[in-house]
């Protein structure tokens, strides 16, 4: 897919929520990354092993000026900047990864009036769509719009080699739709947002 002109200043930071020792789903993470790049897109992974926040106690918004810990101020400057969230969660008890949550729920102002594609995983046949459904109310009341399209991505583990480079070369075809909307909502609320919002 070739990126339109503007698509240059999209800025998509890739969320990840795993922490667990074998993860698999870093590979999926991996293939949103080169498709958002493909499409001209910056894309950032935001990877909690690399980016450790601490259990919620006090939210980005809730440190007088200053003095909100490294990590978590160079991740509220970057989701200011973003023009959308691309998420990617695996599925954990019908529900999403605890890292995730941790991570997403230490900001808020920041997501406001963007929006969210939702990819989701799993090593089974149904690709996490359950923890997928649990996530678009939460991101809905973070102030993100979620987009109508999901990512599912069932059987994660052989879906993608390490690099995120997909081993059914149909996938990217399959996959089109997705990005394409994704992407529209990004430079249509970016437009949006800068003729002002309601509050």
């Amino acid at each position: 897919m070739k990126a339109p002109a503007d698509m240059e200043k999209l800025l998509v930071p890739v969320i990840y929520g795993s922490v667990r020792r074998d993860r698999q789903g870093i590979r999926a993470a991996r293939y949103v990354m080169r498709r958002l790049e493909a499409c001209g897109a910056e894309a950032v992974l935001v990877d909690p092993l690399e980016k450790p926040l601490p259990l919620l106690d006090r939210m980005y918004k809730e440190y007088p000026h200053g003095q909100a810990p490294p990590v978590m101020e160079e991740l509220a400057q970057l989701f200011r900047r973003a023009d959308g969230f691309a998420i990617v969660s695996g599925e954990y008890n019908h529900t999403v990864p605890p890292a995730l949550s941790n991570l997403l729920d230490h900001f808020l102002e920041e997501y406001f009036f963007r929006p969210a594609g939702i990819v989701c995983y799993s090593n089974g046949r149904f690709g996490g769509v359950r923890a997928a459904m649990t996530l678009r109310a939460s991101l809905a009341e973070m102030g993100m719009v979620t987009i109508p399209s999901l990512l599912p991505i069932p059987n994660v583990e052989g879906a993608f080699d390490e690099g995120g480079v997909p081993t059914d070369p149909q996938t990217d075809e399959r996959t089109r739709e997705f990005f394409d909307e994704f992407l529209w909502y990004a430079r249509a609320l970016r437009d949006a947002r800068a003729k002002g919002v309601p509050y």
